[in-house]
């Protein structure tokens, strides 16, 4: 069983900037593909942005692209979510998941392909 641990979250202004944080515990984290959702209040869990098992290739979704950075470090356990730029609608909590094993270089998107799950860590932008 993998163990997710996020951190990174806080409270910003509009425009400003974040690094999220999520360490894992177990030793598959190397061989699965990461993600990161968010979900606002009242609203359902949408994907943000993954990244392949291997770091080769990353999906974002389309209201954070050219915003957001994923990245990992499989030395480290950890994936980390730059948010750049960020809008009060980015307000949400995030949540870091490890996804099902699939082939090296695929990003699943939805979360029925993610099957560990982090507590969450709370991010709100104001105007």
């Amino acid at each position: 069983q993998v163990q997710l641990v996020e951190s990174g979250g806080g409270s910003v202004q509009a425009g400003g900037s974040l690094r999220l944080s999520c360490v894992a515990s177990g030793r598959t984290f190397s061989s699965v593909p990461m993600g990161w959702f968010r979900q606002a209040p009242g609203q359902e869990r949408e994907f943000v942005a993954g990244m392949s098992r291997n770091g080769s290739t990353t999906y974002y979704a389309d209201s954070v692209k050219g915003r957001f950075t994923i990245s990992r470090d499989n030395a480290e356990n950890t994936v980390y979510l730059q948010l750049n730029s960020l809008k009060p609608e980015d307000t949400a909590d995030y949540y870091c998941a490890t996804a099902l094993n699939y082939g090296s270089g695929y990003v699943p998107s939805l979360q029925y392909q993610y099957r560990n799950w982090g507590q969450g860590t709370q991010v709100t932008v104001s105007s």
